[in-house]
């Protein structure tokens, strides 16, 4: 299907020890929608990266910023878990350069905070954990043996600066940035009453002006349990104004 030039090029980052190949299948579902989309990896996660270990947020949200302002126009950022914190960074340095942002089983981070506080120095990386540890913070619902093999397969550690770098904001002209959140792990309900209780993790939804939630139960990745899915909710919360 040819790609509709006015829709808005969308860019697609997922979270911990993933890169742009865990985009695949919703890729192929938006690109048969016509929409264009760029699945980034960031640094730290590129396996190739004789220095990976050394790259911080602040690497990772650069990155992001040269994808952005390679276009004319604003573009539109999905970002999945993890990657929530050099998103955060983006929003706050270069909100002119985000049409609007979706996280997917994600959301915005408060200024200040740090992944894993706790995390050592002497921590250059942080792997993918055992499932069984995993599914403990984050729910695998969905993802078969096959997918579960390649996630393991094809992750790549976790920088440990990325780990340990705290999120500075200052710029409120972030949270005036059209925002969506999918809502996977939870429901929306649950979500906006942990945000309103001041629950760390959601607070910062709060502080949003620009609003949308969206409900796709499943597990925490989407985009190998409901590609198709997540494809269309993607495509309908990205459409010209």
């Amino acid at each position: 299907m040819t790609t509709n030039t006015n829709d808005p090029t969308t860019v697609l980052i997922a979270g911990h020890w993933l890169g742009a190949w865990a985009w695949d299948e919703v890729l192929e579902h938006l690109t048969a929608m016509g929409q264009r989309a760029i699945p980034m990896t960031l640094p730290g996660l590129d396996e190739t990266d004789s220095e990976r270990a050394s790259r911080t947020l602040d690497d990772q949200a650069a990155a992001i910023e040269r994808v952005l302002a390679s276009e004319a126009e604003p573009m539109v950022i999905v970002a999945h878990s993890g990657a929530n914190a050099p998103v955060s960074l983006v929003l706050d340095r270069h909100p002119e350069l985000v049409r609007r942002v979706i996280w997917v089983d994600s959301g915005p981070v408060s200024p200040g905070t740090v992944f894993a506080p706790d995390a050592p120095n002497e921590l250059e990386e942080f792997p993918l954990p055992p499932f069984e540890a995993l599914k403990e913070q984050a729910s695998i619902e969905g993802l078969s043996a096959d997918v579960l093999e390649r996630f393991r397969l094809r992750s790549v550690p976790e920088p440990g600066p990325v780990l340990r770098q705290s999120v500075e904001l200052n710029n409120d002209a972030r949270l005036k940035v059209p925002t969506t959140v999918v809502c996977c792990s939870l429901p929306s309900t649950q979500l906006m009453a942990l945000a309103e209780a001041g629950h760390p993790m959601f607070a910062e939804v709060t502080n949003l002006e620009n609003l949308e939630l969206v409900d796709l139960p499943t597990g925490h990745w989407p985009m190998w349990s409901r590609p198709a899915d997540l494809a269309q909710v993607l495509a309908a919360a990205s459409p010209v104004d």
